[in-house]
């Protein structure tokens, strides 16, 4: 695997520069004309002057993805923009954006005469698809305690052609629940019908979605902070995020930034794009200059990622490069068996504004994905206290892989690691002081409750 690496690193030495595959005029750099295969992914892209053809190979066979619709996911959407080549031509890596993740492409001669040879779609055929996508990728059975084979096997015998669109789901819903995964779904039409299967939501959210709803318990936690809990002058910004200041008697105050999502601070581009993205980390940078500069003096930060629901990882980074003076590892993603995919991410500190006193950083089991990776990051620095509630534990950057017959299974195929090896998929990051933040009983008033503990905390020093 050390061979591996470093004859990789060899090739794609000198050639660090990420090149768009089609410039401002759509014609494409010749580099990254060709076929291209991702052992990581499952993907074969044939790229030519029309664009970038997808196409997904699995063990059940090898078809082009369907055209989007209506119930696409925003990952099934997007495609690569970025490549950067080796010396030799034969692999690229494949970048959406800026700053993304990299994956790791190998030049094939042509595309394999198996690729559109067969319909794929009857529901026997979905279903050996599904199976076998999810065997081929999905990387935690084992830590979330499946036995997928199993399952596949008690499965099988429910399937057969012409059993319809709803009980295919049914059968095919049926496997995800066993794992409780908040990062693997599958979204689709039924019959004409948005369909989504998801679980693993944790507690918070249905109960919430069961009780009061989610529209209301938002609004009703929005409006305590403002009239009960933060400083007058208190803002909320781009519906994303509230920033404002707790005084307590007789004591120096206590900056607040709550942030609901890793991005959605503009909408002046298209999502997914390089515009977006570069307007998306400028909002983000002139949010916490702001904030930052004004509690340059408090005595403790409060960053409420309880409600954090995930989001862009280059924003993670960012908020993390703002409570550190000093270079550390975030975070490590890879991919079992593809030794090609590991990547290492380095937080700089920020060469501007930024806050290295004490941070309290509250999480809940409603604390997911770039909320976690934010979490996972900043646990790692000594300023950091981590108060509340464990995380969900769904960190994985969801694998996008379209069936055949249109509906799209999302899948965790990616291990998120500190840089200690700790890996807390399936079971969230534990807080160093522990208390329940929305108790059944009192969902709005118990974040109030918190903060409050955490100002009593804060105090005691």
């Amino acid at each position: 695997m050390l061979l591996l690496l470093t004859l990789l690193f060899a090739l794609f030495q000198g050639a660090t520069s990420a090149h768009p595959i089609f410039d401002e005029n759509g014609a494409l750099d010749p580099r990254a004309q060709g076929v291209w295969y991702s052992r990581e992914k499952g993907w074969i892209l044939e790229i030519d002057e029309r664009g970038v053809t997808r196409w997904q190979d699995t063990q059940a066979g090898c078809y082009a993805s369907p055209a989007p619709d209506e119930s696409t996911p925003m990952m099934g959407q997007v495609e690569y923009r970025l490549f950067r080549p080796s010396r030799n031509g034969q692999s690229i890596r494949l970048n959406y954006l800026p700053g993304d993740a990299s994956a790791h492409f190998e030049r094939l001669d042509a595309l394999p005469q198996a690729c559109g040879s067969e319909d794929l779609s009857s529901e026997t055929a979905v279903f050996d698809v599904f199976t076998s996508v999810m065997a081929s990728h999905y990387s935690f059975f084992q830590a979330r305690g499946v036995n997928w084979d199993a399952l596949v096997a008690r499965a099988r015998p429910q399937v057969h052609d012409g059993m319809g669109q709803a009980a295919l789901w049914d059968v095919l819903a049926g496997l995800l629940e066993p794992l409780g995964d908040s990062h693997t779904k599958m979204v689709g039409l039924v019959n004409g019908e948005p369909r989504r299967a998801q679980a693993g939501l944790g507690t918070t959210l249905p109960m919430i979605r069961e009780g009061m709803g989610e529209g209301a318990w938002l609004n009703g936690l929005v409006d305590q902070l403002f009239n009960d809990v933060l400083d007058p002058g208190a803002e909320l910004l781009a519906d994303r995020v509230i920033v404002g200041e707790i005084t307590p008697d007789n004591s120096a105050p206590i900056g607040y930034i709550q942030i609901f999502t890793m991005g959605g601070f503009t909408h002046e581009h298209t999502p997914g794009t390089i515009e977006w993205s570069q307007a998306e980390l400028a909002a983000l940078s002139d949010m916490l200059d702001d904030a930052l500069t004004r509690f340059a003096d408090d005595q403790a930060i409060i960053l409420d990622l309880s409600n954090n629901r995930g989001g862009y990882d280059a924003v993670t980074r960012a908020i993390a490069a703002r409570f550190t003076d000093e270079t550390f590892l975030g975070y490590r993603v890879s991919v079992p068996g593809a030794p090609e995919a590991d990547q290492d991410y380095v937080i700089t500190p920020y060469d501007g504004v930024r806050y290295t006193g004490p941070v309290y950083v509250m999480t809940s089991d409603v604390t997911v994905s770039g909320g976690e990776i934010t979490t996972l990051m900043l646990r790692q620095r000594p300023n950091v206290i981590l108060v509340g509630g464990t995380t969900r534990g769904a960190f994985s950057t969801p694998l996008a892989k379209p069936l055949p017959n249109g509906w799209y299974l999302e899948l965790s195929n990616e291990v998120f690691e500190d840089s200690e090896g700790h890996v807390f998929e399936g079971r969230g990051i534990p807080p160093v002081l522990a208390f329940d933040i929305y108790p059944e009983d009192a969902p709005v008033a118990g974040h109030k409750a918190a903060i409050e503990r955490v100002v009593a905390m804060i105090e005691a020093g």
